[in-house]
């Protein structure tokens, strides 16, 4: 299928190029025949799926300053997309990143003429329990009120971090389950899928001063699910060992306490607190006179499922870098 060129090409700053998402959105945006410039870490090398045409320039986006002299460098853009985001959560670098980074940004780049911008949050921010989730919705806010034309938009699980349990099946391990593996369910959205939709929300008037709760194909589906597809895939008798979420609590506990006294500790604590958020809540639209998930109301978008994903993966078609997505 051939991608429609946008009826307004426009010069875009693009924070998070390098990410899965970003350069999804990279590729995406430069399909539409905007003109991308990608602000990147200094010493970053130049990723091989990115378009040719798109401009690196590397930049340290926390640092005001060269935000103006190595980023925009006197230029004038007409939108700014941003994926960057935290890469660990830890409550230091969300704040950094999620908050100050983007706040740091949004100044430089209105100064540069941008009038709209493109922000990847998290559906997670409807109920900000962790600091990361503060730190995002306290930027979010600041776009708000900024007087500028602002797309939030806000996905449910990526592919990436649910595809971390695919190796423990391969090598014959149970899939992990908290509870009994119903307690949350998602709708998973791809890199791609999630990179066009990101990309058109710069022509799409509907989706203009908008927060934009956004997931890929539907029916919602459970971690259990999960664990029988890729069983299936494999030719496999499912396996499933429970861990019950009270274990969690304790571990928390545990590292909380022990975080009064050593950041190293604290920082682990708010990372199980991160897997507790994930493992007992769903990634969809929150109903707020109700306080359930409703999947009926969380809006969907592409054409690629997770199963697709899973069945690439299985064949050995694709690979994942898990990362900081790594959860077991």
């Amino acid at each position: 299928m051939t991608t429609p060129r946008s009826p307004n090409p426009r010069r875009v700053l693009m924070l998070g190029a390098t990410g899965t998402i970003g350069k999804a959105t990279t590729r995406a945006l430069a399909a539409r025949g905007h003109e991308v410039t990608c602000l990147v870490r200094p010493g970053r090398n130049r990723p091989n799926d990115l378009p040719p045409g798109v401009d690196l320039r590397a930049c340290d986006v926390t640092d005001p300053a060269a935000l103006v002299r190595d980023g925009i460098r006197g230029a004038r853009f007409d939108a700014l997309v941003s994926c960057l985001a935290s890469r660990t959560g830890s409550p230091r670098d969300a704040w950094a990143i999620d908050h100050k980074a983007h706040s740091d940004a949004l100044a430089a780049a209105r100064e540069a003429g941008v009038t709209h911008v493109v922000l990847l949050s998290a559906i997670c921010v409807q109920k900000p329990l962790l600091e990361f989730q503060k730190a995002k919705l306290a930027f979010e806010e600041e776009l708000i009120g900024s007087g500028l034309s602002y797309s939030i938009v806000r996905p449910t699980a990526f592919f990436k971090s649910l595809s971390g349990q695919v190796e423990r099946v391969r090598q014959g391990k149970p899939f992990l389950l908290f509870g009994d593996g119903a307690l949350t369910a998602c709708k998973p959205i791809s890199d791609d899928d999630l990179g066009a939709y990101i990309a058109d929300c710069l022509d799409d008037e509907s989706r203009r001063n908008k927060v934009l709760p956004i997931g890929g194909p539907g029916p919602a589906i459970t971690p259990r699910e999960q664990g029988e597809e890729l069983f299936r895939l494999m030719g496999r008798e499912p396996k499933f060992r429970s861990v019950p979420v009270g274990m969690m609590d304790a571990i928390i506990a545990v590292l909380g306490a022990l975080g009064r006294v050593s950041p190293r500790m604290r920082d682990k604590a708010e990372f199980a607190r991160i897997g507790r958020y994930y493992a007992t809540e769903s990634m969809l639209v929150l109903d707020p006179a109700t306080g359930r998930y409703d999947a009926d109301a969380t809006p969907e978008t592409g054409t690629e499922t997770l199963y697709d994903f899973y069945a690439r993966l299985v064949r050995g078609d694709e690979r994942v870098d898990l990362g900081e997505h790594a959860m077991f």
